[in-house]
């Protein structure tokens, strides 16, 4: 027989990214952290949003913010791309798009 708890103690739903997700975020991350742009990250897996925030020391604001707000899906996009100051550099349902806007950073001119 199992116990079944009051409602009040289960946990909030939350919002987080699946798997397929974490794989693109993470592969960008380590890209970036071999090119020596990115050193550290958080992950907040809230009620509404998910956000992974990437930081270049790890006592500093970050410098991205990568969020997923479901309820925006069928409005400008699920996923955003949001800069240290609170900008939304980049929105859509498409992650991999909106991510992209990230990816341009390490193309560099090669001597």
């Amino acid at each position: 027989m199992t116990a079944q708890f009051p409602s009040q103690f289960q946990a909030p739903p939350q919002t987080a990214f699946d798997r397929k997700e974490l794989n693109l975020i993470l592969g960008l991350y380590g890209r970036m952290v071999a090119a020596g742009e990115w050193r550290d990250y958080g992950l907040s897996h809230l009620r509404d949003v998910a956000v992974f925030s990437v930081f270049r020391r790890t006592a500093e604001n970050p410098l991205y913010r990568i969020e997923k707000r479901p309820k925006l899906r069928l409005r400008q996009g699920q996923y955003a791309v949001i800069g240290m100051d609170g900008q939304i550099l980049k929105r859509g349902n498409d992650l991999r798009q909106v991510l992209r806007m990230l990816e341009r950073k390490l193309i560099r001119a090669v001597d």
